[in-house]
């Protein structure tokens, strides 16, 4: 089944221009990735599978008007969920150098207003609330809690996709927060918040 089908499947709303930007995004990113090396999903189907992780939580999310994705990378989460969340304003952190040029490429070619690319380590941008904080792939749920502590208010919601060491990661409680682990077959998403 291709990703059009799957999602529609799991009946995730999502914006018409959706498919659109995602193929365009592919396109440049099987370009880029031949001289930058920006992520280890080079074919279609471990790219689709990327995008489908990805805009999966979209179908539990709460609508919220700000989001942050801590080192977003080539773009999963953070740029997919800016397909996914036209309404939403999409702040994506990557320190390296490829990555956020490879995103601001994105963010130009496609005419995204609602996102913005930091090329900065978490930690040296300026203090700023989010409505919610998202990470892939960077470091255990603890640290990421550190990391965005200028970040957050007690209303912030937090979404962090993990493996399987999730669980260690949440059984002595995280912050005082209530959290909720969204599993499919293959990710465990970990939603964080006072009222989750």
């Amino acid at each position: 089944m291709d990703l059009k089908s799957t999602l529609e499947n799991d009946n995730i709303t999502l914006p018409e221009d959706f498919f659109y930007n995602v193929q365009k995004y592919k396109e440049h990113l099987h370009k880029w990735n031949k001289i930058h090396n920006l992520t280890g999903a080079k074919d279609n189907q471990t790219i689709d599978e990327f995008i489908y992780d990805a805009v999966y939580p979209l179908s539990f999310l709460p609508k919220v008007s700000t989001l942050m994705d801590i080192g977003t990378g080539a773009g999963f989460p953070g740029m997919i969920l800016a397909f996914g969340l036209p309404d939403t304003h999409v702040t994506l952190v990557e320190p390296l150098s490829k990555r956020a040029s490879f995103l601001q490429f994105i963010k130009a070619d496609l005419e995204l207003s609602n996102v913005t690319v930091v090329k900065k380590r978490v930690e040296q941008m300026e203090p700023k609330v989010f409505e919610m904080i998202t990470s892939r792939a960077v470091t255990e749920t603890k640290m990421l809690l550190n990391l965005s502590q200028n970040f957050r208010d007690k209303d912030t919601k937090f979404l962090f996709y993990k493996g399987e060491k999730v669980f260690d990661e949440v059984k002595d409680g995280v912050d005082g927060m209530s959290h909720k682990i969204i599993e499919t077959k293959k990710r465990h998403y970990l939603l964080l918040g006072e009222s989750i």
